[in-house]
């Protein structure tokens, strides 16, 4: 029954979200459309422009180099000529294969290559070619390209002519060689005119292909714009309210990732980052680390359960965090032992910190219910003044000493270092528990 609830109510949520957004999402998806579309027939138009260049350029040198071959007969300056008359050859036939009926695409894109277009323009000059052909200023270019088709054909004529007459020897005849050349002149004329006019028709063409989709992306855009303003009213409060509790959920995640749940003190993890995070600090100056172990825990815990030894550690970690400077870090690291970090601290003053713990523990009574327990701290001292010291060699260093002053008979302050060991311990021992 719960599991059909929950179904159902999910299932509501999102029919609910996909009417919300479906406007949005209509409209964005309009827009990425005529986008799309804006860039393509704009990429396909430039596309063109950059193959009339070829064009234009490759039929004024295969004109130059056919007359070249005509003044001096060197049969590389024939093969120049054939190789740029290819390139608006190629064009030509590609424009033929778009043309017939069936569209022959393939042979269109080996056209088109042969006319050194780049292959990822291919594609475009087809798709502009095949839809937009009878839109007025492509039409009006698409004639001013055919109508350089007879002239190609001449050209290829005079060329073949012109080879021919030269195997023979070179043309002594003037009058020839005038008429000739002043045609091939005459050629390279009409070629510079249908270019141009290719050219600014193109060009008048893709400047109001622009202005037309600058305005529908633009009446797209503030459709767009209307429809989030008049949805924004209604989501405002609600996504206020979702950000306000997530916000707190993740301050709440946070602070339960770095601290104790039982005494609110910072936990082992964020420990180990300050911890970390000091000794990257060169400047910072002297660092004093103290780790402790309370000396009855486990008598309490054992003799009036977990209950009492969770009161302990709550009590225990409010009289650490007495007095403490605001930069200091106190921390329970696991089961009875906590840490403390203390920045910009000198040993002398690491030393008498720890030796007023060691006081404060051995004057405090944990009392419950109607027993009264002792309660005294082993504490390890480790100053910290040389920051090439690692995290693992810190804390090693700590608990070493904090493991001394265990076995040299607890209630004591043991410091690491070469240093003698400086030592308190309680004037009389102490019970452990009393009842």
């Amino acid at each position: 029954m719960f599991r059909r609830t929950a179904t159902s109510r999910k299932g509501h949520n999102l029919l609910h979200v996909i009417k919300l957004v479906s406007p949005f999402v209509m409209v964005v998806v309009l827009q990425a459309a005529i986008a799309g579309f804006s860039l393509e027939v704009m990429s396909s138009v430039r596309a063109y422009v950059a193959g009339e260049a070829l064009w234009s350029r490759s039929q004024k040198n295969a004109v130059y180099f056919l007359n070249r071959y005509l003044h001096s007969g060197e049969a590389s300056q024939f093969a120049q000529y054939r190789a740029a008359l290819a390139v608006p050859i190629g064009d030509q036939f590609a424009r033929w294969a778009l043309e017939r009926d069936p569209v022959d695409v393939e042979v269109a894109r080996i056209g088109f290559l042969q006319g050194g277009n780049h292959p990822d323009d291919v594609p475009g000059l087809i798709w502009l070619y095949r839809y937009f052909n009878r839109v007025s200023f492509l039409q009006e270019a698409i004639r001013e390209w055919a109508a350089t088709d007879p002239m190609l054909l001449e050209l290829s004529v005079f060329g073949e002519v012109i080879r021919s007459e030269l195997e023979n020897g070179p043309i002594h005849n003037d009058g020839r060689l005038q008429f000739l050349s002043s045609r091939l002149s005459e050629l390279n004329t009409q070629f510079t005119l249908h270019a141009k006019r290719f050219s600014t028709v193109l060009g008048e063409g893709s400047r109001a292909i622009k202005v037309t989709l600058t305005c529908i992306n633009i009446v797209t855009a503030a459709t767009l714009i209307l429809l989030l303003i008049w949805h924004t009213r209604r989501l405002v409060l609600q996504r206020q309210a979702f950000e306000e509790a997530l916000h707190a959920e993740k301050e709440r995640l946070a602070w339960q990732a770095s601290h104790d749940w039982l005494t609110g003190l910072s936990n082992r993890r964020a420990f180990e980052a300050s911890l970390q995070s000091e000794l990257d600090n060169a400047a910072a100056g002297p660092l004093g680390l103290i780790l402790l172990d309370l000396d009855q825990f486990k008598s309490v815990n054992d003799t009036c359960g977990h209950l009492a030894g969770d009161r302990l550690l709550c009590q225990v970690s409010r009289l650490l965090q007495q007095d403490r400077h605001a930069r200091d870090l106190v921390a329970r690291l696991g089961g009875d032992e906590f840490g403390l970090i203390l920045p910009r601290c000198p040993p002398p003053n690491a030393v008498d910190i720890a030796e007023r713990l060691r006081r404060l523990f051995e004057l405090f009574n944990f009392a419950w219910h109607d027993r009264c327990f002792a309660v005294t701290a082993s504490i390890g001292v480790a100053c910290i003044t040389d920051r090439n010291t690692t995290l693992e060699d810190a804390m090693r260093r700590a608990d070493a000493a904090c493991y001394r002053a265990k076995e040299k008979g607890r209630n004591r302050v043991q410091v690491d270092g070469v240093r003698p060991d400086v030592l308190a311990a309680a004037a009389r021992p102490r019970e452990a528990a009393r009842a």
